[in-house]
C-alpha cells in the first residue's frame, strides 16, 4: 500500500510536487485527474477538491503542493539530497520561503492575468506581462552570479518556482526566447530539458478511474 497522489499533469503546482517526489524517489500511487470530471474519490475527501493532493497510508491528507513537497522531504531515504534541497540553516530556509512566497502570492497573480488576459480586460496583455517581468528581473539578477537560486545546486526554492516561470514563458514563447532574461532562460532550460522532467515528471498518464490498476510513480520505484 502506498500514498495516493491526485495530480493534473500541466498544473505548475502539480509539476513541482511530482518533481520533488521523483527527485527524492518517494513512491506513490498516481491518480491523474481531469479537472472537468474529478473522480468521486477525490470529491469525497471533502473541502477543496483542487489538485495536487496527497493522502498518506495513515489517512493524513496533504492538500497543498508545498505540503506534499515537505512530506516528500521527510519521507525520503536520500538524506544527502534532502539536506542539499532544504538545508537545516534557518536563515537560508527563511530566504527560500521568501522566494516561494513571492512567487505564489505575487507573481502568480500577474501570471494568471497575463495567461488569461481576455478574462481581465481592465488592462492589456502587455501590461500584465510587464508586471510579471518584475519577478523575472529579480530572478535574472539573482541567477547572474550562480547556477541556481541558492548556489551551484538546485534547492527547494528552484523546484517550487520553475514551473510557474515555464508557464509564463509559454504564454508567448517567441517573446520570452527573444527577451533579455538570459540567466532565467538558462536556468529554466536546465529543468525543462532534464531527463527527470521529460521522462518522469511530464509523462502523460490516462485519467484515473476507480477499479483500474494502480499507477506507480515514479515508475522506476517499486512497492514492497
Amino acid at each position: 500500500m502506498l500514498p495516493v497522489l491526485y495530480s493534473f499533469r500541466r498544473c505548475p503546482y502539480a509539476i513541482r510536487s511530482r518533481y520533488m517526489i521523483a527527485l527524492l524517489g518517494v513512491p506513490v500511487h498516481l491518480r491523474e485527474v481531469v479537472l472537468r470530471s474529478k473522480p468521486s474519490e477525490l470529491l469525497s475527501l471533502g473541502g477543496r477538491s483542487s489538485v495536487p493532493q496527497l493522502v498518506d497510508i495513515d489517512g493524513t491528507r496533504y492538500p497543498e503542493s508545498l505540503d506534499i513537497i515537505f512530506w516528500a522531504l521527510t519521507s525520503s531515504d536520500y538524506k544527502k539530497a534532502v539536506n542539499e534541497l532544504w538545508p537545516s540553516n534557518s536563515i537560508r530556509r527563511n530566504r527560500m520561503k521568501a522566494w516561494i512566497t513571492y512567487n505564489d502570492h505575487f507573481f502568480k497573480y500577474w501570471l494568471d492575468r497575463y495567461k488569461y488576459a481576455d478574462r481581465y480586460p481592465e488592462y492589456s496583455e502587455d501590461y500584465y506581462r510587464d508586471k510579471g517581468e518584475v519577478f523575472l528581473s529579480r530572478l535574472d539578477k539573482r541567477l547572474s552570479e550562480r547556477n541556481f537560486l541558492f548556489g551551484d545546486k538546485m534547492s527547494l526554492a528552484d523546484i517550487a518556482v520553475f514551473p510557474f516561470i515555464r508557464q509564463f514563458a509559454a504564454v508567448n514563447q517567441k517573446w520570452f526566447d527573444a527577451s533579455q532574461y538570459n540567466n532565467v532562460k538558462r536556468w529554466l532550460v536546465s529543468f525543462v530539458n532534464s531527463e527527470i522532467f521529460n521522462s518522469v515528471v511530464m509523462v502523460k498518464y490516462p485519467a484515473w478511474q476507480a477499479g483500474q490498476e494502480n499507477t506507480l510513480y515514479p515508475a522506476n520505484q517499486y512497492a514492497n
